[in-house]
């Protein structure tokens, strides 16, 4: 284990491949890929908190959206503070509002550059501790 952990979470298979070999790049990391907000929910709880952790969500998910996802993330004490990276093709200014209010750490707009979304992605761990 590295320590260093990526989670995606999106429920499209094609576009979770694509985010996995985006982030997967990026040299000493773990990615971990969940299809809905329930299953990541439970793969962030059962995470170390020593970890370097990012997580990389869709806003449209089944059952539980993206922005629920974050908001439990933020209101959880041991992940509060965990960067969250949003990728969406949601152009709704209402949950573009939700989603500032959530402090997420950076949001692409699908279509997205893998490239750029990468070197956030490796900017944000190598800023944790």
């Amino acid at each position: 284990m590295s320590g260093r952990l990526v989670y995606i979470v999106e429920d499209s298979p094609d576009l979770a491949a694509n985010l996995e070999i985006a982030c997967g790049a990026i040299p000493d990391v773990e990615v971990r890929v969940a299809g809905s907000a329930e299953q990541a929910w439970e793969m962030l709880q059962s995470s170390d908190s020593a970890e370097a952790i990012v997580v990389v969500t869709d806003v449209r998910l089944p059952e539980t959206d993206g922005v629920e996802l974050i908001r439990r993330i933020r209101a959880d004490r041991r992940l509060a503070q965990v960067p969250v990276v949003v990728v969406s093709g949601e152009a709704d200014p209402e949950t573009a509002g939700r989603l500032r209010e959530l402090a997420i750490s950076a949001r692409f707009h699908k279509p997205y550059s893998p490239v750029s979304l990468r070197k956030q992605v490796q900017a944000l761990l190598d800023a944790q501790p």
